[in-house]
């Protein structure tokens, strides 16, 4: 894992390749997927905050493995299962999770792409957008509008490869922090109706039960940012002189480092009660997973902003450690779920506890 993590990020798309395979063959993508159906979260979360701690690519390479097969995991056939899990888990084959639309993002229920049956095979049409290791993959899971009722109800999970006629990439995209992003286009491109996950009509569930699972991990990415952006502060304002004393003497700033160990901490409370809540046996966490990754993500942000401002200058030149931190932590409070999502969720779930007495 050392040597992966050591790769060469000037070109996103190699450095992601050699860092799964770096990961698999050092054992560290096993907690990504499992032919029983049940996911260790709290290993989950622990992997993806010391290699967020570390580098940032890393830990994406890592969670998108998991999030990318796990529905297969948590509903794929037998079949299903023996094909890609082992693949994926020995980092000989790169996943994705392919549920974003150009016209609906959070909203997963206003997807519009369609897979319509024909015979022996379903023939998808639309688009995907900012789908992480886009163009990189050799398997995708992908969600489609099968029809079987309105809105949330009416999709269905698939598996999907990059070498079916009718599929393309449409577009690859750029981001503050780069990773491999790209908008696919689907075609008239039939796949067989064994390449369905779970039963038709269950796209929304599974979507959600994955990410019941992967949004705990994302607070847990956060909050290794958050450790690494402390440490590198502390290391900064005791070695930093100001008036002849260190940086650390001063009132204000022995009050900006207590903030940051506060928000540290109250985060990693809330995503490893996630974790073990999941792990516990709750069959759902959405609130306990919702609760963590808003927290976390915030603060992070703030923790690592306040990292900036103690560096001062040197907080903002390209490739510091902290300035890196700052483009990383940002789409953390977007994906999987926006924090203004996850307010809605938690809100929601409020009222819902005070109607049910």
């Amino acid at each position: 894992m050392a040597k992966g993590l050591r790769a060469d990020h000037s070109d996103t798309d190699a450095a992601c390749r050699a860092l799964v395979t770096a990961l698999g063959e050092a054992g560290v993508l096993d907690p990504t997927s499992s032919e029983d159906g049940g996911f260790d979260v709290r290993k989950l979360c622990l992997a993806r905050e010391t290699l967020a701690r570390h580098d940032g690519l890393a830990d994406f390479a890592f969670a998108m493995q998991g999030l990318g097969t796990g529905a297969i995991t948590l509903f794929g056939a037998p079949g299903q299962k023996a094909t890609w899990l082992p693949r994926a888990r020995a980092g000989a084959a790169i996943s994705a999770f392919a549920l974003t639309e150009p016209g609906s993002g959070s909203d997963v229920a206003a997807n519009t792409m369609t897979a319509t049956r024909d015979g022996d095979h379903f023939v998808l049409n639309g688009e995907k957008t900012w789908i992480s290791n886009g163009g990189i993959a050799d398997v995708y899971t992908l969600f489609a509008r099968t029809g079987e009722a309105p809105g949330a109800k009416g999709m269905s999970a698939f598996i999907v490869t990059p070498d079916l006629p009718g599929f393309e990439v449409a577009g690859r995209l750029d981001a503050i922090a780069p990773h491999p992003l790209a908008t696919l286009r689907f075609s008239d491109c039939r796949v067989p109706a064994s390449a369905m996950i779970g039963a038709p009509g269950q796209g929304f569930k599974i979507a959600m039960s994955v990410l019941d699972v992967f949004r705990p991990t994302v607070a847990a990415a956060a909050l290794g940012f958050a450790r690494r952006a402390l440490d590198e502060a502390l290391r900064r304002v005791t070695s930093r002189h100001v008036g002849g004393a260190p940086l650390f003497d001063l009132q204000m700033v022995q009050g900006h480092i207590a903030e940051m160990a506060l928000d540290v901490d109250a985060a990693a409370l809330l995503t490893y009660r996630a974790a073990w809540a999941r792990d516990s046996g709750a069959p759902r966490v959405t609130r306990e997973a919702a609760m963590a990754k808003l927290f976390a993500t915030d603060q992070a942000q703030a923790v690592i902003d306040r990292a900036v401002q103690l560096f001062g200058g040197e907080g903002v030149r390209s490739g510091s450690a902290v300035e890196t931190l700052y483009r990383e932590i940002r789409a953390l409070r977007i994906y999987e779920g926006a924090s203004d999502v996850q307010k809605v969720i938690i809100a929601r779930h409020a009222l819902g506890a005070l109607e049910g007495g």
